[in-house]
C-alpha cells in the first residue's frame, strides 16, 4: 500500500526557518514527481513546489526564492526547507502523488508562523 507521511511542522517566529520532511512507502520512489501543498481553513489546497523525477523544482510565485524542495531517493523521502517565513505561510502542509489513477495524500503537517 503506497502511504506517504509528512513530519517537521511545527511553531515558528516570522523570519524564521522550518525543514519538512515526506517519508514515501509502498511505491518505486524514483519514478514519480512528489508535490507539496498546503491548506488554510476555509480555501483550497494551495500547490507550493513540486520535484519531478530527474529532481527539477517548480515553486509557486509566493514562495520562490525563500523555499527550496529536494529529494534523496535513496531515503524515500522528499524535503521541503522553508526559509524566510511569514505570517501567511501558516497552513497544513500535504505531500502528494499520482500513483497510477490514483491520487495519494499524506496525513498533513501543521505550521504556524507567529509570534
Amino acid at each position: 500500500q503506497v502511504q506517504l507521511v509528512e513530519s517537521g511542522g511545527g511553531l515558528v517566529q516570522p523570519g524564521g526557518s522550518l525543514g519538512l520532511s515526506c517519508a514515501a512507502s509502498g511505491m518505486i520512489f524514483s519514478a514519480y514527481a512528489i508535490d507539496w501543498f498546503r491548506q488554510v481553513p476555509g480555501k483550497q489546497r494551495e500547490l507550493v513546489a513540486t520535484i519531478s523525477i530527474g529532481g527539477t523544482p517548480n515553486y509557486a510565485d509566493s514562495v520562490k526564492g525563500r523555499f527550496t524542495v529536494s529529494r534523496d531517493n535513496a531515503k524515500n523521502t522528499v524535503y521541503l526547507q522553508m526559509n524566510s517565513l511569514k505570517p501567511e505561510d501558516t497552513a497544513v502542509y500535504y505531500c502528494h502523488t499520482v500513483w497510477g489513477s490514483r491520487s495519494v495524500w499524506g496525513q498533513g503537517t501543521r505550521v504556524i508562523v507567529s509570534s
